[in-house]
């Protein structure tokens, strides 16, 4: 008896999972884009804050998204990748209520340290939750939705905030979480989850459900990597061979474990200092800087949120077509070369020594630095991030990785004031090429072609070259011990599951 085929296609069952994570991430941009519209009518209302305290209102997020990126792993390993959602949604919708209930600073840096925890929480699940979710053929495109999302939600907060009090902006924004919430619930648990808790059967089903029956080589390559990796524990128990420090310095030896890490380290590192964080969050104060005092920096805010969302939206697209390296270095490249375009713009306006001079100069360049920033250094590292972690140090590689994105937030957004007040802007935006240069090399270095590859294929990327299969084959025989077995298998096999905390 044949089965009835569902009129509702693979791709939109996956295109709703991503959008339960897709309208969780809006939420997070309206959180990240908030100050813009918060900070400056607050000095027409009864909370009145100091230098220092805007700075803390704007920069927490930074110091909270640390710890939240921390919270989620065990999270994700010990329950599940929807539980871990259900976890990061829970924050987010408490926070606006707090805020949109603050009478004083306390309450608002309450609100802005919940928001910080939920997105730090979120930022290890978000590429895991999209990239187990889709399908090799559609997993760019739907990975490169997490910076689209992030780029509407900010472009959003600062459109409505225009127009309403910021209270009001915060009661609009709570919507995004409660639909995640309402998503989420009629979302499946991750196949891959399934497999690295040995639900064998439940994980074809979700896999099928999710994929069609074309796809199945690598679920069932999944289970057989699993079902190794089982008797390789169960052998080294039975020999008394297990040792907790010697298993952690051997997966510090791996390249495929650290090379992932260093990568996505310094691909994080430029996503603060490319400048969408600081023009998400100063960007009245920047635009004012860089075009002059005369022009309306709110309506240049509102036009370039526009510009970055039309770029993060033809990014999906393009991403998707391109190589994922040739991507990366052309929109780092115009990246770097912005940075130095308006350092040196600003510093030969200031000095009076710029033989021409007119509007369109500086926002052909600010456009230029925010279109590298929408497809490029916003949404690359998402995608890549995605793909490049092996199954078994997903959790532990995501959350290492993942410090320099919370820590530079942070440090970006907290400096940036005091940079500009001390070395100019020209000189702050010297800093930031110089350091967008160094991360530019190391990822050459390290960073291998991922477009149309599956997880596997990747891995073995950094791993080197995988035994043949033929040699693989021929070394196998019922008497090798399951650690010999399991550890040839995984030279070419799909990652290895995860390994609970």
């Amino acid at each position: 008896m044949s089965k009835k085929k569902s009129w509702i296609s693979p791709f939109l069952k996956q295109s709703f999972v991503t959008a339960a994570v897709g309208f969780n991430i809006i939420g997070h941009g309206c959180s990240i884009g908030y100050p813009a519209i918060l900070l400056p009518q607050l000095a027409d209302s009864a909370i009145q804050l100091d230098a220092e305290a805007t700075s803390w209102i704007a920069s927490v997020l930074g110091i909270t998204q640390l710890f939240g990126s921390f919270i989620t792993p065990p999270i994700m390993s010990r329950c599940g990748r929807k539980m871990a959602h259900f976890a990061v949604l829970m924050p987010m919708l408490v926070s606006w209520f707090i805020i949109i209930q603050a009478t004083g600073f306390s309450d608002l840096l309450w609100g802005r340290i919940l928001q910080g925890l939920s997105i730090g929480m979120l930022a290890p699940l978000r590429s895991v939750l999209v990239g187990e979710y889709s399908s090799p053929k559609y997993r760019g495109a739907f990975l490169t939705t997490v910076s689209l999302t992030q780029s509407f939600g900010i472009f959003f907060v600062h459109l409505v905030g225009s127009l309403l009090s910021w209270q009001q902006t915060a009661l609009v924004c709570v919507f995004f979480s409660f639909g995640s919430l309402v998503m989420t619930i009629y979302s499946p648990e991750s196949p891959s989850w399934l497999v690295s808790k040995g639900r064998y059967e439940e994980s074809r089903e979700v896999f099928r459900w999710l994929r069609g029956d074309d796809e199945e080589e690598e679920l069932e390559e999944m289970i057989e990597a699993r079902i190794l990796f089982e008797r390789e524990v169960i052998y080294q128990k039975s020999s008394k061979k297990g040792n907790r420090f010697h298993d952690v310095t051997e997966m510090v030896k791996k390249k495929e474990f650290y090379k992932p890490i260093i990568l996505m380290m310094h691909a994080y590192v430029m996503v603060n200092f490319a400048g969408g964080t600081t023009m998400s969050t100063y960007s009245t104060i920047i635009i004012a800087m860089i075009m002059g005092p005369e022009v309306n920096a709110h309506f240049w805010m509102i036009f370039l949120d526009t510009q970055r969302l039309i770029s993060n939206f033809l990014a999906v697209f393009v991403i998707n077509k391109f190589k994922r390296r040739t991507m990366m270095f052309v929109t780092g490249g115009l990246s770097i070369f912005s940075q130095f375009a308006i350092a040196a713009y600003v510093y030969c306006k200031q000095n009076n020594m710029l033989p021409y001079d007119a509007l369109w100069i500086p926002a052909l360049l600010i456009n230029l630095k925010f279109f590298t920033v929408a497809t490029g250094m916003l949404p690359l590292p998402n995608v890549i991030g995605g793909e490049v972690f092996p199954l078994e140090y997903r959790n532990i590689g995501g959350s290492i990785s993942l410090v320099s994105l919370s820590a530079t937030f942070f440090l970006v957004l907290k400096t940036f004031p005091g940079m500009v007040e001390g070395i100019g802007l020209h000189g702050t935006y010297i800093v930031y090429g110089g350091i967008l240069s160094f991360c530019m090399f190391v990822i050459w270095l390290l960073l291998p072609e991922t477009k149309g590859k599956t997880l596997q294929q990747i891995e073995d990327e950094f791993r080197g070259r995988p035994l043949a299969p033929d040699e693989m084959e021929a070394r196998m025989s019922l008497h090798s011990n399951p650690v010999e077995i399991y550890r040839r298998k995984m030279s070419r096999r799909c990652s290895s599951p995860v390994i609970p905390y």
